[in-house]
């Protein structure tokens, strides 16, 4: 038995920043993986072989270059999953080395096996090699989540799968059906659409990403239908049926039935906190097995921590990383600040959206005077250059300050463009910055000054001078 200053539990984005942070406070650091291999269903099956999969359907479709060469062009006309599953393979193997390898410069210790809570400062680690029990001063929960799977869809792994099963089909489905049309289902309906099969998405709300600016919603969802995506909105799930067809039959309470090869099950996700015997240590999951905590991540048990997807939205692996430092940091006593409130959102969709700040509809329900200024990619040098005609930089600014107050994109880059905004927006700065700003050319950045200006002219003359 091992005592440390802290244990951590996952091996996911949280989890791994939380303990290199505290390995250089100098303290002894030990994290528990349930699997034999590190980096969570952020490496292994969610974010980055996602991802992965969207750079090669990008590439091998030859998506970039429709705008040009026309709707037809593609780079390989017969994709395979083994064509897409080569770079994801590629770079799942680079990215458990790059974290082993951080693991081992930061001495944090690698316990292999289930981490089950004993009492407050103890867990019993089941290993490849028995069982084990480990105690600590600190402990941070960082298990993320899990697919949902519920009773009433008949998953077999091959033709109704959850959204972590997509890569490991043997071949790409000729058609598929979507239940549920969150971040995941949204991915997945535009890069499976890119590919030329054919999709249906079914959602239970009246549009996508209800949390998402609605105009870039919209250019979204008129992307999406024009690459063939059926997109059924107001829908509710009540069956779901395999047939001797070879085809699975996906059943609505409005009485439509849709056909498909394969359905994908993608409503939600919960927390992977059942086997960790919470009851021992005086804590409950809610009923989707989630951790509720406070500003600085500490349950009710002042010295147990939990951080990542464990803890629900908005479950980005780049903000697990930002909770997993403020966790480690405050258990040690030592300051430290998030702007939570300018926390990037990228949805890796094709076209991929970004957004930082507030949207035109929390701006209308707060009273906040604002005013709208557009860039689109088909209007700046860059975006005919990469011939993306989609694409599309929104800024909402405070109509007499001029303080930006929020940053929208859609496009080619959108994930990156977004952090120009989100700077500005750290130092309360006004829009105003754009017009004056030089930036390269050509360039996608060159969308702040265009939507800058379109925002300026748009205000009554004389307009309020900038402080």
């Amino acid at each position: 038995m091992a005592h440390y200053d802290l244990l951590v539990i996952g091996t996911g984005p949280a989890g791994q920043k939380a303990a290199i942070q505290a390995a250089k406070l100098g303290k002894k650091v030990g994290i528990v993986e349930r699997k034999l291999v590190v980096g969570g269903v952020c490496t292994n099956t969610g974010t980055i072989p996602s991802k992965s999969l969207r750079e090669a359907v990008l590439y091998l479709s030859g998506f970039h270059q429709r705008g040009l060469y026309g709707a037809s062009y593609r780079v390989k006309q017969n994709i395979t999953m083994e064509d897409l599953t080569f770079r994801s393979n590629h770079v799942i193997k680079r990215e458990i080395e790059i974290i082993e390898n951080q693991m081992a410069r930061n001495r944090v210790e690698l316990l292999y096996g289930n981490a089950v809570f004993v009492d407050p400062h103890r867990l019993r680690i089941d290993g490849p090699d028995g069982d084990s029990d480990h105690t600590a001063d600190f402990i941070l929960i960082a298990c993320g989540t899990i697919p949902a799977r519920p009773d009433h869809i008949p998953f077999d792994d091959h033709t109704v799968i959850d959204t972590d099963g997509l890569l490991a089909l043997k071949q790409l489905p000729t058609s598929i059906t979507i239940i549920g049309g969150g971040v995941i289902g949204t991915e997945y309906a535009s890069i499976l659409a890119t590919m030329g099969i054919h999709v249906t998405l079914i959602e239970r709300r009246p549009r996508l990403l209800e949390f998402v600016d609605q105009e870039t919603i919209e250019a979204l969802q008129y992307h999406m239908r024009g690459i063939g995506v059926t997109l059924r909105f107001n829908e509710e799930v009540v069956s779901v049926e395999a047939h001797p067809t070879q085809q699975v039959i996906v059943g609505l309470k409005s009485g439509k039935e849709i056909a498909a090869t394969t359905v994908l099950y993608s409503v939600g996700r919960i927390g992977a906190s059942a086997t960790l015997n919470l009851d021992a240590i005086g804590l409950a999951a809610d009923q989707r097995g989630r951790l509720q905590v406070n500003e600085h991540y500490q349950t009710t048990v002042p010295h147990i921590y939990a951080a990542g997807d464990i803890i629900g939205f908005p479950a980005l692996a780049s903000t697990s990383m930002q909770q997993g430092r403020h966790a480690a940091c405050h258990a040690f006593g030592i300051p430290f600040q998030t702007q939570s409130e300018l926390m990037p959102y990228g949805i890796y969709s094709i076209p991929e959206i970004s957004m930082v700040g507030r949207n035109e509809d929390e701006l209308t329900k707060n009273g906040v005077p604002y005013a709208v200024g557009i860039a689109r990619y088909r209007e700046i040098a860059r975006g005919q250059l990469i011939g993306d005609d989609i694409g599309m930089l929104k800024l909402l600014f405070h109509h007499k300050t001029h303080e930006l107050l929020g940053v929208h994109a859609i496009g080619d880059g959108a994930t990156e463009l977004i952090h120009i905004g989100q700077t500005v927006m750290a130092y309360h700065g006004q829009i105003d910055y754009f017009v004056d700003a030089v930036f390269n050319y050509p360039t996608l950045a060159e969308c702040y000054r265009v939507a800058a200006l379109d925002g300026i002219n748009q205000l009554p003359r004389p307009w309020t001078p900038r402080a």
